[in-house]
């Protein structure tokens, strides 16, 4: 079943006012989170992923997937962060197959420093869009989502 032309556009203006939100919120974290901590917004991601597990840890098949990024760009993504200190890898002690991607303490302690940073930078972006008239009923329904259920 095919849909009308005009939902098939309809859906497709949705999708790019989504991306350009997207592209707003992207571009302005990732000046923001690298300009006060020499992070990338990827970077952040990743240690934010981690840092919300129950022992700051992951299989880097399910980061990969947590931080959509192919598993190919996540290896070369948490090697850069693991010469820098930020994460470590071992191997898993009951399938020495998998590989675990875990938050060091200065990971954690960049972390800390840059969530503020993050989340000024998503709030003003956010507040930015809202002023424009095809961007504002997008930034008005990311308001009205619930909670995520606590974990």
């Amino acid at each position: 079943m095919s849909m009308p032309d005009d939902a098939v556009e309809l859906r497709a203006q949705g999708w790019r006012t989504l991306a350009a939100l997207h592209a707003r919120i992207e571009d302005r974290l990732g000046r923001a989170l690298e300009a006060a901590h020499e992070i990338s917004v990827s970077e952040f991601t990743v240690l934010d992923v981690l840092s919300r597990q129950d022992e700051h840890h992951m299989r880097m098949q399910q980061l990969s997937r947590a931080v959509v990024l192919s598993q190919s760009a996540t290896t070369r993504l948490v090697s850069r962060l693991e010469e820098r200190g930020l994460l470590a890898r071992y191997l898993c002690a009951t399938d020495r197959r998998g590989i675990y991607s875990q938050v060091t303490e200065a990971g954690a302690e960049l972390l800390a420093a840059a969530r503020p940073t993050h989340d000024e930078a998503v709030r003003t972006a956010l507040a930015d869009a809202e002023q424009e008239p095809e961007l504002a009923p997008l930034v008005q329904a990311l308001e009205t989502l619930p909670a995520p259920a606590a974990a």
